[in-house]
């Protein structure tokens, strides 16, 4: 069964830049759409940005201009670049993706989550 492994979090700070991965633990496994989502501690989990099949992105407000989001198809593998980061980016991060594995099934793969911590 392909998993998604994600990895890149840790403690910055504030203004400091992180980068995201989400690799699938099966290199034949094929992204096609995902996601990163994150939850703050007392708050409900909230979309951070998504990539659609044709490589269309789109961004929650709170890191519009500061995050990036991409995919390598060749290493399964999906980033999210976020830069100028603010104590309120802190949160578990998940990544979630939509793809074919090497049966060319479709299946919906979720993360564990990764914590970013971002000191004032």
């Amino acid at each position: 069964q392909v998993q998604l492994v994600e990895s890149g979090g840790g403690l910055v700070h504030s203004g400091g830049s992180l980068t995201l991965s989400c690799a699938a633990s099966d290199s034949i496994f094929s992204i096609s759409s995902g996601a990163w989502s994150r939850q703050a501690p007392g708050k409900e989990r909230e979309m951070v940005a998504r990539i659609g099949s044709g490589g269309d992105t789109t961004y929650g407000d709170a890191v519009m201009g500061r995050f990036t989001l991409s995919r390598d198809h060749a290493k399964s593998t999906m980033y999210l670049q976020m830069n100028s980061l603010k104590p309120e980016d802190t949160a578990v991060y998940f990544c979630d993706v939509l793809g074919y594995d090497r049966r060319s099934v479709l299946v919906n793969l979720w993360g564990n989550g990764t914590l970013v911590t971002v000191s004032s």
